[in-house]
C-alpha cells in the first residue's frame, strides 16, 4: 500500500467518526491538496511525525506511514543531491 493509501484510510477514518477536523490535524491547505494531486508527495519526517500524535495514530499505524514514506524520502534526496 502506499503512503496516500495508507494516510487517507487513518484520515477518512479520523474524519468520518468525528475523532478531528480537517483544521485540527494542523495540515497545510497546499501540503493537502499536494497530497490529493501528486502521487509522489510525503510530509517531512518532523512534520509526519507531529501530525501521527495529533491524530493520536497507533505505534502500528505511524510505523506502516514511515514504512511507506521512507521511499518517497530517499527518491527526493537523491533527486536533490
Amino acid at each position: 500500500m502506499t503512503f496516500k493509501q495508507l494516510f487517507f484510510r487513518l484520515y477518512d477514518r479520523k474524519i468520518t467518526s468525528g475523532a478531528m477536523s480537517f483544521g485540527q490535524t494542523g495540515i497545510k491547505k497546499e501540503d493537502f491538496t499536494r497530497l490529493c494531486t501528486e502521487e509522489d508527495f510525503v510530509f517531512p519526517r518532523e512534520e509526519l511525525s507531529a501530525l501521527c500524535e495529533r491524530m493520536e495514530a497507533s505505534e502500528a499505524e505511524k510505523a506502516a506511514l514511515f514504512e511507506a514514506a521512507a521511499p518517497l524520502w530517499e527518491k527526493a534526496e537523491e533527486e536533490q543531491a
